[in-house]
């Protein structure tokens, strides 16, 4: 395969040795590693996060991991920003870009681009959610065709997330989502991407996600929420979302005990992954699957 000018993008869900597998494209390949993962941009959160080790850090480049303030929110808009200029950079450097994560919108908006849709002031936005949760989601979803006919062929009547996204957009812009879409501009040519997401069967990715979790605690991840916690980081940012913080916190005060919060990180970690590979089903269509067992087969031919 002539990799000039290519972009590799590997996804797949967390816990499924993505990080490694990058490492071993990169060594084959002369190439460079950017972070595409929305967790691991955390400075404070390395071992929640699973952050690459910085022994393999020093062996191969790695970008965008670990720079961001957890206090600071961080959108798929600023990443995007950053990602693009990183690539150019390595590219500039007649190295290959490897982009490795698991986080499915920012891959979207690389490979389709982003929305750019107006900031919807969130006194529209609450009234949107409170007017859906009033009169239910099939009523609400008549007002939502009535207001945009062109969500009636494009949203599951029973997608409350889109439906109500959809419902505030068109009220508060009076331009459907669908044709906000339509004026989506890819900067970076598609044909240039490699797209990979590795395949990983459920039972060995469980093995693999319990295990992580063990190793998480034996590398100090209570040390970590305890330092997160003294930050005293606004509910509402994005990195209260990091699986483990809650679990932990209520292990520190008392809330659990140590079994039961481990429990339940494998717990929400399992949903996440599954989460993670339905939206692979519908969204990745177009990328090769790839079973890990198979990998060192599929190195050889790039």
């Amino acid at each position: 395969m002539d990799l000039k000018s290519k972009i590799i993008l590997i996804s797949g869900p967390t816990a499924s040795g993505k990080s490694n597998i990058a490492i071993k494209f990169a060594k084959k390949v002369s190439g460079e590693i950017v972070n595409a993962d929305s967790m691991q941009i955390y400075k404070e959160l390395k071992i929640l996060t699973a952050r690459p080790k910085k022994k393999d850090q020093q062996n191969i480049k790695h970008h965008l991991y670990g720079f961001q303030n957890v206090k600071k929110n961080f959108s798929t808009g600023h990443w995007l920003k950053l990602v693009i200029k990183k690539i150019k950079e390595i590219q500039t450097r007649n190295k290959i870009p490897i982009l490795v994560g698991g986080t499915g919108l920012y891959f979207k908006a690389l490979t389709e681009g982003l929305v750019k849709i107006p900031q919807i002031p969130i006194k529209v936005r609450n009234q949107a959610r409170n007017f859906q949760k009033k009169i239910g989601q099939q009523k609400f979803f008549q007002k939502l065709i009535k207001l945009d006919p062109l969500s009636k062929d494009k949203i599951n009547p029973n997608d409350v997330q889109r439906s109500i996204r959809a419902y505030e957009i068109k009220k508060f812009t009076r331009v459907s989502i669908f044709v906000w879409f339509n004026k989506t501009k890819i900067i970076l040519n598609n044909n240039n991407f490699v797209k990979i997401y590795i395949d990983f069967e459920r039972s060995d990715l469980i093995k693999n996600i319990n295990f992580r979790v063990e190793k998480m605690f034996k590398e100090g991840a209570v040390k970590e929420v305890k330092s997160f916690l003294k930050l005293k980081v606004p509910k509402n940012n994005s990195a209260n979302k990091v699986i483990g913080i809650k679990e932990i916190s209520n292990y520190i005060n008392n809330k659990s005990n140590l079994a039961e919060a481990k429990e339940l990180i494998a717990i929400k970690t399992r949903q996440y992954a599954k989460r993670q590979t339905t939206w692979a089903r519908g969204q990745m269509t177009n990328w090769q699957k790839i079973d890990p067992n198979n990998l060192n087969t599929v190195i050889k031919k790039l």
